[in-house]
């Protein structure tokens, strides 16, 4: 029956979900990784994604950006930005990363002017965790340029920026041995969602319907019958 195995689709679809929330969950207590060890493994996006990372190094800050329309804790406000350089040991090779440092909320009576952030200049050490590219919203157009944008693409920026990035970024998060918590920024991201309980939901909805095809079915062509045929 096929409302029957799209229920069982679902139920799959929802361990699969399942079987990676476990991994993050499982990436994130890890120890945290460091340069050499991120830099290592940077071409495995399933040993890096969702683990810890501590870095040190230096604010790209001419090259901070600004997401628009972006939410925490419900209000609206900017996601802030900006690529780090760090370098890797004991090969002293320096790479850059984009991170997404916190989010700060907008003027809206001037939704022009740019909020003051406080990057600290030099050098300077981070914690977060390895996350994918920034989040992309609507787009109202193509390319975008200024301080404020949508959205944003790694490749992009690096041909805008000439830099080279990492095909991933970090999500900063506050720590009381990183020296970059000055900036006020705030920093509660958000956990993955994958939607397990809507695909649970689904189940139970497309098997709810395989019991009433199956009732109808029997009370139709076997229950009735039976009785039409006494009378």
């Amino acid at each position: 029956m096929l409302t029957l195995n799209l229920g069982f689709w679902q139920l799959n679809r929802a361990r699969e979900k399942q079987t990676y929330q476990d991994l993050i969950v499982q990436q994130a207590q890890l120890s945290a990784l460091d340069a050499t060890a991120l830099s290592n493994n940077m071409g495995n996006m399933t040993t890096v994604l969702h683990r810890q990372v501590s870095l040190t190094g230096r604010w790209l800050n001419q090259h901070t950006l600004y997401l628009d329309n972006r939410q925490m804790n419900g209000k609206p406000g900017f996601f802030v930005i900006t690529p780090f350089e760090f370098e890797t040991t004991p090969s002293s090779e320096t790479r850059t990363i984009l991170v997404q440092r916190g989010w700060v909320a907008r003027n809206f009576m001037d939704r022009a002017r740019l909020p003051d952030i406080h990057t600290e200049p030099g050098r300077v050490s981070i914690v977060g965790r390895i996350a994918l590219a920034p989040s992309k919203l609507y787009e109202f157009n193509g390319d975008e340029i200024g301080k404020i944008r949508q959205n944003v693409n790694i490749a992009g920026l690096e041909k805008e920026f000439n830099l080279k990035l990492l095909d991933f970024s970090v999500l900063q998060i506050d720590s009381e041995k990183a020296s970059a918590n000055k900036d006020g920024l705030l920093r509660q991201w958000l956990q993955p969602n994958l939607g397990i309980e809507k695909h649970h939901g689904y189940m139970f909805q497309w098997w709810a319907l395989s019991a009433l095809i199956a009732g109808l079915y029997l009370w139709f062509q076997v229950i009735r019958p039976q009785r039409n045929s006494r009378v």
